[in-house]
């Protein structure tokens, strides 16, 4: 019988760009992709097709993300630009001192100690509020229907699904964890590839949800649940976190590289790592992708700006340098006469992975997102409400114990936040949303797809196809295997210490819409390393 589920390479699965007029969704499930297509021909805008690809990714790829995730939106709406910072704080009742109390010197990863509030249906209310055509309810359907009717589980997350599983098997000791198994292992196991997947309690949740607007798992039923469970097993977070939490609408940040404008959300995100590294870049002359001097000049400056960023970033209320001290010329500079010949040693320690998921959208009349959602660590802390579906995010994991830190843990403080979305302006037009998910890989693929647009002139897919860098810790860098090792002999040969990855998700997974002002075409490219698909019409 033909195995119609196992492949040889589920990975960069090649991909065309896409073209379209009416409207369009890219992002890392082939169904949440058409969920947001069709909330498009039911006449919603871009803003109601973000929010139903949302929420159907935190059904039909719950490996990156959660109704219990954090989320951030840059919106191009009406000719305007608007950025919507919904990621939770932590516990007022948390500290050093009762975390050190209760016996860690940092952080750990999984259980109650490191969730902080949930900040992902509160951005779906208040996009849809602000900006949607449709209800809430209508945005939330398509994801109510694959929870309770099931879906088949797709190559990449279904791989990701078993590591996940052998992972909390291993890690996630205890009774507060059986609810994680129960939802997402309900047979001792993870789901196979094309194997039906179905997720009850997410359709109830999200149902009351809809019903609500969002407004029961801030201040309703929903809220009394997460708090009575995480205070059973000890943990911070209560009712009173949950309904003191409200969006943050802020105003993006831009730089202008070689003539466009590139979007980043301000801190508590990481978004303005991608463009210090671009400031430093722009004084530069790049003649060519594949060049050793190319690389090197990126390394460097990526390493600066993220050394830049962990002295720096953390919640804003906390820092003690503006954003825009840090993308002045002065501070630019500055970290541009650090750069030589030869590899530096940064001045940070190694950056974390992580589990995220990315979406652009567009409609025909002009209106663009780029959102981003993430659990953190692929399912995120291991705690799931039971009979809710509800599995919380440990991004209080990222504060530092040590009170000297500018991202110290603090009640009500937000973390240093690893989810970006990016989007490009030229002039007082949109050219539109991009973004590659993936811890701390974010900001260096943002500024990769960056220069392969801009400075090597690539269409989107062949920006996101094109061999990937990360850089990994002190002098080392991990490169796709399709990266020219004549370049990789050269990049040593300048200190650099070049590892060759074969896993491609460690180099995250991108998605790009770019709209042509004149004729108003949209054109799409979407992550050959992952589950990716563009829905357009």
């Amino acid at each position: 019988m033909m195995n119609f589920h196992n492949s040889a390479n589920p990975f960069l699965t090649p991909r065309t760009v896409h073209y379209a007029t009416n409207g369009m969704v890219a992002t890392s499930q082939t169904l949440a992709a058409a969920a947001g297509e069709g909330i498009l021909r039911m006449g919603g805008n871009a803003v109601d097709a973000a929010i139903a690809t949302a929420a159907c990714l935190t059904v039909v790829e719950p490996t990156s993300n959660a109704i219990g995730s954090d989320a951030f939106a840059i919106i191009w709406q009406n000719g305007n630009i608007y950025g919507l910072n919904s990621s939770g704080p932590a516990p007022q009742s948390i500290s050093i001192e009762a975390v050190k109390n209760a016996g860690y010197e940092a952080i750990p990863k999984y259980g109650v100690i490191p969730i902080t509030v949930p900040g992902a249906p509160a951005a779906w209310a208040a996009l849809s509020e602000r900006f949607g055509k449709l209800t809430l309810a209508e945005c939330l359907q398509p994801a109510i229907n694959y929870a309770e009717n099931g879906y088949p589980v797709s190559p990449v997350m279904g791989a990701s699904w078993k590591r996940a599983y052998q992972l909390y098997s291993a890690e996630a000791k205890g009774e507060a964890f059986t609810p994680w198994f129960d939802t997402f292992a309900p047979n001792g196991r993870a789901p196979e590839i094309g194997e039906i997947a179905r997720l009850p309690d997410h359709a109830i949740t999200l149902r009351e949800i809809s019903r609500t607007n969002a407004k029961s798992l801030y201040s309703g039923s929903l809220a009394d649940e997460i708090a009575a469970y995480c205070a059973r097993f000890g943990g911070y977070l209560t009712k009173d976190d949950l309904q003191a939490f409200k969006p943050d609408w802020v105003e993006p940040l831009s730089v202008n590289y070689r003539g466009y404008d590139v979007w980043e959300l301000p801190p508590n995100g990481q978004g303005i790592v991608a463009l210090m590294a671009l400031n430093i870049l722009k004084d530069y002359t790049f003649s060519e992708r594949d060049n050793a001097e190319t690389y090197h000049k990126q390394f460097e400056s990526i390493k600066l700006a993220f050394a830049a960023a962990k002295r720096h970033v953390t919640d804003p209320r906390y820092m003690k340098i503006t954003p825009y001290e840090m993308l002045s010329d002065e501070f630019t500079a500055a970290m541009r006469a650090k750069i030589t010949e030869t590899a530096n040693e940064p001045e940070l320690t190694s950056p974390r992975p992580g589990g995220t998921v990315y979406l652009a959208a567009a409609d025909g009349d002009g209106n663009m997102v780029s959102y981003i959602q993430s659990n953190y660590m692929g399912f995120g802390s291991g705690i799931v409400i039971p009979g809710t579906g509800i599995a919380l995010q440990n991004r209080g994991v990222d504060f530092s114990l040590d009170p000297s830190h500018i991202n110290c843990l603090a009640g009500g403080k937000k973390t240093y936040h690893t989810i970006i979305p990016g989007f490009l302006t030229k002039g007082t037009q949109a050219v539109g949303p991009f973004g590659v998910m993936g811890g701390y890989m974010q900001p260096q693929g943002h500024l990769q797809v960056i220069m392969n647009s801009i400075d090597f002139d690539l269409n989107p897919q062949a920006a996101l196809d094109a061999p990937r860098w990360q850089w990994v810790n002190g002098k080392t860098f991990m490169v796709e295997n399709q990266f020219p090792q004549c370049v990789v002999k050269e990049l040593e040969l300048k200190g650099h210490v070049i590892k060759t990855q074969q896993y491609p998700l460690h180099f995250g997974r991108g998605q790009i819409i770019l709209r042509n002002p004149e004729s108003g075409v949209l054109m799409g490219g979407c992550e050959s390393r992952a589950d990716s698909a563009i829905a357009s019409f």
